[in-house]
């Protein structure tokens, strides 16, 4: 089984900057829709995410549409905290940096596109 999360997005381009330069991320697919992307797929190592914008998942799916919302909360967990942090160093901070009772430091922090990201390393004790 694959799971890859597809991200619901007014427009694709601003977040692109978030995922490939700051994340490391590779854009290997792109559907324009007009002048502007309609969909994008990026990867990373094993990771993969798609980004569809709204207006592209209102004529593909509109049956879809109501749900196409920031609702939910990706937990990627990173090996290299302090590099992580580097990255998102100035993206909005949903929840600070702590250390959890299940043995991770996370910090939850919010993209480009209105989703929110919770990165999280194991504590080496």
């Amino acid at each position: 089984m694959k799971i890859t999360p597809v991200l619901f997005v007014d427009a694709i381009e601003p977040s692109l900057p978030f995922w490939v330069d700051r994340l490391g991320f590779t854009k290997t697919v792109e559907v324009p829709e007009g002048d502007r992307l309609g969909f994008a797929m990026l990867i990373h190592g094993p990771a993969e995410i798609m980004l569809q914008t709204r207006a592209s998942l209102e004529k593909d799916l509109p049956a879809l549409l109501d749900l196409a919302r920031p609702s939910g909360c990706l937990f990627i967990e990173v090996e290299d905290f302090a590099d992580l942090l580097r990255r998102v160093d100035g993206c909005e901070v949903v929840v600070p940096v702590r250390d959890t009772f299940y043995g991770m430091r996370e910090i939850v922090v919010r993209e480009p596109g209105g989703h929110s990201l919770c990165f999280a390393a194991r504590i080496q004790t």
